[in-house]
């Protein structure tokens, strides 16, 4: 019976931690070195995971790659036949064989898998991986070496459900839902299992594809300079039980050992057949280990010699931030300074922005700096507004005085303006020298480049700077004529000036930008670069080229950038950071 058809009739227990276990067992090398330099080892390993219940267990070739062994291809076909040999000969036929393919591998990637079909290998395991793309080829050439190869993706996300390349775990599953190549698909390494639980229960699971679950032990602890799981058998047993309802394919990952696979055995019905569809709604939960001072301190400290990024996401109008987040836990994967969310730009209603702050920084570690404007709240609001920021660990704003309330909601709403930008700088320097003097505050201003007068504009800069501002941020830039007024503004300023970049991303939004938003200028030359009949994809790219030019146009001065993601879309924000 090959795999697809056992999984159609029996969920099936794979085996734990090949790595973590054998260096338990005071093992001084490299788990891969021992498929040539201790093979017995190996064999005992895989037949003590099989003698306590494992249906599947996965060659140690998991980092087996030229770059980890430090060896020719020779060497490493060599290591990656013993492997197998030691794999099949603990099997005996009483286990499916899956050749382990990890994220260290990807130069050899090619070389490996022809290496596993030449073999006849039945299942190619590709696991702990952060991202789908770069995999996709090699899946595909896979199939058309042996179409029958039962394929194997999984990926390790955070207590969030964020890959280290910012994908969220439904997003992951919909993608391999969508790769008929791929026969299942699921999540290794990264979380425990109470996690992993609350993951798989917050995403959608298709019904064509098989799911896999294997969580670590627990999360781990350096005692001694050694890294320690905890003795959790039973507590790892229990949640796997209700992971069982959510996944085909189950076992465990890092700081597991054949206990922990013999006390699933002996918990789990292994009896079931496919899980098929399920659907639940449940809010990840937020984790409780981000350092409380990852968010403090000002963004551009210890950066300086190199351009800064600041990158602003919407709050959303509604409820939804799947987008939003998963953008921000793709930044933080790539070397962006802070994060900023606009407060109710245009005077319509979006998420606060210190609350949406707040929930980025728990969730992802990274310095936040939300924007305080002066049109909503008056002085007793927005001081307490500001200290619930501080309390949470929150140091960087930027300040601005807002966008009036619409013509269209004046019956209804009325702005409230107690300070403009300085004034509320002024109000922030007071509450830096009253409370905050051992952990001050750090805030900035914008800069006006389309003001007529642009001594005036330079003049109120040097307000805000005597006022306390460390940074300033510019509106986003397209014309080379406002271009050449902000190279004249910074050469009469002695703060950091980030300059903003928005990519535009149609026709219809370009003349959008240009003919309803004061102080931004989209010349007649940027709209023709759009038109009616062009795809998303090529509007997209369009908006990109300009912003690349622009950068290029402003890179000898700019000290850094400030992009604006519009509709916080992820393929935006990666060109951009490209």
């Amino acid at each position: 019976m090959n795999i697809r058809e056992y999984l159609k009739r029996h969920k099936l227990l794979c085996d734990g931690a090949f790595g973590t276990y054998f260096n338990s067992m005071g093992m001084d090398m490299l788990p891969e070195r021992a498929n040539i330099e201790a093979p017995d080892t190996v064999r005992a390993i895989h037949s003590e995971y099989i003698k306590n219940g494992a249906k599947l267990i996965r060659t140690n070739t998991f980092a087996s790659c030229r770059k980890v062994l430090n060896c020719n291809e020779d060497e490493l076909k060599a290591n990656l036949l013993s492997a197998l040999d030691c794999a099949k000969s603990a099997s005996e036929g009483r286990a499916f064989i899956a050749c382990d393919i990890g994220p260290d591998c990807m130069e050899d990637v090619y070389f490996i898998a022809d290496t596993f079909i030449e073999t006849g290998a039945d299942i190619i395991l590709f696991e702990t991986l952060a991202g789908i793309e770069h995999i996709l080829p090699v899946i595909r050439h896979i199939k058309s070496r042996n179409k029958d190869v039962f394929i194997i993706t999984q990926f390790c996300v955070n207590q969030y459900g964020y890959t280290e390349e910012g994908i969220s775990a439904s997003s992951i599953i919909r993608l391999c839902a969508e790769n008929d190549d791929i026969d299942a698909a699921g999540f290794n390494c990264g979380v425990g299992p109470a996690h992993l639980l609350n993951i798989l229960k917050g995403i959608s699971l298709p019904e064509d594809k098989f799911i896999t679950a294997l969580p670590n032990a627990s999360y781990p602890s350096v005692v001694q300079d050694r890294t320690v799981y905890l003795d959790n058998i039973n507590y790892f047993s229990d949640v796997m039980s209700k992971i069982a309802d959510y996944a085909d394919i189950v076992g465990g990952c890092c700081g597991t050992n054949p206990k922990h696979i013999k006390a699933l055995k002996d918990n789990i019905d292994f009896s079931a057949g496919h899980i098929g569809s399920k659907s639940k709604q449940s809010a990840l939960k937020p984790s409780e280990n981000i350092k409380e001072d990852s968010r403090r301190g000002a963004f551009f400290k210890g950066n300086e010699g190199r351009k800064l990024i600041a990158v602003e996401l919407d709050p959303p109008k509604d409820g939804n931030i799947s987008a939003l987040m998963e953008t921000a836990n793709y930044l933080k994967t790539k070397n962006v300074d802070v994060i900023t969310f606009a407060d109710s730009p245009s005077g319509r209603t979006r998420a606060d922005s210190v609350l949406m702050s707040i929930k980025v920084a728990n969730e992802t570690g990274l310095k936040v700096m939300p924007h305080i404007c002066c049109r909503d709240k008056n002085a007793i609001a927005i001081g307490s507004h500001v200290l619930g920021a501080y309390i949470n660990d929150i140091r960087n704003f930027l300040v601005i005085t807002g966008d009036p309330v619409p013509n269209t909601s004046r019956d209804n709403v009325k702005g409230v303006f107690n300070f403009d930008s300085v004034r509320l700088m002024q109000y922030l320097n007071t509450m830096n020298e009253e409370s905050f003097s051992s952990d001050r505050l750090c805030y900035g201003g914008a800069i006006n480049y389309a003001r007529s007068n642009t001594e005036l504009e330079i003049e109120r800069i040097r307000q805000k700077t005597a006022a306390g501002a460390e940074f300033f941020l510019t509106q986003p830039v397209y014309d080379d004529k406002d271009i050449e007024t902000l190279e004249y503004i910074r050469h009469n300023m002695d703060r950091p000036m980030l300059v903003g970049i928005m990519p535009l991303v149609s026709l219809k939004n370009a003349n959008f930008i240009k003919n309803e938003l004061t102080g931004i200028n989209v010349p007649d030359w940027v709209i023709k670069r759009f038109s009616q009949d062009m795809s998303k994809e090529e509007a997209r790219l369009a908006g990109i080229k300009i912003a690349e030019e622009t950068m290029k146009k402003t890179e000898s001065f700019a000290d850094g950038y400030y992009f604006v993601i519009p509709f916080n879309r992820l393929a935006t924000a990666k060109a951009l950071i490209k």
